[in-house]
């Protein structure tokens, strides 16, 4: 399990801690093993189950989340220097966890169509997710970014990691929501 996660999730290895990168190994193991879906599914699935217009795949979405998170901080980084403190290794942790808690969330009805399960209706993946890094002891800091990362965490502050994530989760998510996208 472990490679086919790393085949997936190269960007973890961009984690310098070696403790917090065992444990967001452990997190995305846990997520698998507990969900319908494999890991072969994340890359055949909908990045999500409300859009249908894009072939856009899941984990197609969620790397270029990371990815988008890495050249914000960075860029920030270089642009504001001393002024500005990212942790980087909260920063790919957060991103690359950010949506561990829809693989508990799905489901597959009669006809094999993904769809969200009653638990994915009840408690929805910035819930979840938390659940599973706090199961495996991640920093606060990590669990703030997946649960604030959605509209979920609009009602609070955010750090800033979990401001930079919550950006880049969304520039690749709402260009493909035609009802908020400005056609001309």
């Amino acid at each position: 399990m472990f490679e086919e996660i790393k085949t997936i999730w190269p960007e973890i290895e961009l984690i310098k801690d070696a403790g917090l990168k065992e444990k967001v190994y452990k997190c995305w193991e846990y997520a698998i093993e507990n969900s319908v879906l494999t890991t072969g599914d994340l890359e055949k699935i909908p990045f999500s189950l409300l859009i249908d217009n894009y072939d856009i795949k899941f984990m197609q979405h969620k790397r270029a989340a990371v990815r988008l998170s890495i050249a914000i901080a960075e860029e920030m980084q270089k642009s504001f220097g001393n002024e500005i403190n990212i942790n980087m290794d909260y920063l790919i942790a957060g991103a690359v966890l950010i949506d561990v808690g829809k693989l508990l969330e799905y489901e597959f009805d009669e006809n094999g169509k993904l769809t969200t399960s009653k638990n994915g209706k009840l408690l929805r993946h910035p819930f979840s997710g938390v659940s599973i890094a706090e199961k495996f002891e991640l920093p606060w800091e990590v669990q703030h970014i997946i649960a604030t990362h959605s509209k979920e965490g609009d009602v609070g502050k955010r750090t800033l990691e979990s401001i930079i994530v919550h950006h880049a989760d969304f520039v690749s998510f709402e260009p493909f929501q035609d009802s908020k996208r400005l056609k001309i």
